[in-house]
């Protein structure tokens, strides 16, 4: 059986074979059987015997553990693992929903449904209500409809950042619960 030539030292991921640096290790074999404490180099030879590499698995533990395992077969499981959960990962986007202070009923449920759905898939809404001209001497009403809308989603969300003024516009931010 030919040895692969010697390669550098790992950047990344586990240690294995010559660069395992410690005295001793535990180890275990390609069928789970803890083999016990072995020096580093005999636990080396075992493996090379089986035609297999010695790599730590659990670098911190008091002995190293160390397993029987194919290190190219280790490595691309581990990377095919790494593509599956960034695949999957989701990130949570902020969504806006533009309302006026005298919004009628029916435009208010249409935002409303707009609403529950980027909560429902799991992203925080910004409601900005825009005033315009005398509106913004009325803030009270503003500030009435911002409450309406934190008691019609308090089932899904949870309010993030209380109603505030910033210039002409109020702003209030809800999160999924």
């Amino acid at each position: 059986m030919m040895r692969r030539p010697l390669a550098p030292p790992p950047k990344s991921g586990p240690r294995y074979n010559e660069f395992i640096t410690v005295p001793k290790v535990r180890v275990i074999d390609e069928e789970g059987e803890n083999l016990g404490v072995l020096l580093t180099q005999e636990a080396i030879e075992q493996a090379a015997d089986v035609g297999l590499d010695l790599v730590e698995v659990s670098p911190n533990a008091d002995p190293p553990v160390c397993k029987f395992l194919d290190i190219g077969k280790f490595k691309y499981e581990a990377q095919k693992k790494a593509n599956i959960a960034r695949k999957t990962q989701r990130t949570q986007e902020l969504k806006e929903i533009k309302m006026r202070p005298n919004i009628d009923d029916h435009d208010y449920d249409t935002k409303m449904k707009k609403v529950h759905d980027f909560i429902g898939e799991g992203d925080k809404v910004k409601i900005t209500l825009r005033f315009r001209g005398r509106e913004l001497s009325h803030q009270q009403l503003g500030m009435a409809l911002l409450q309406r809308v934190a008691e019609n989603v308090a089932e899904v969300a949870k309010v993030e950042a209380y109603p505030r003024m910033e210039g002409r516009q109020m702003l209030m931010v809800l999160s999924p619960k």
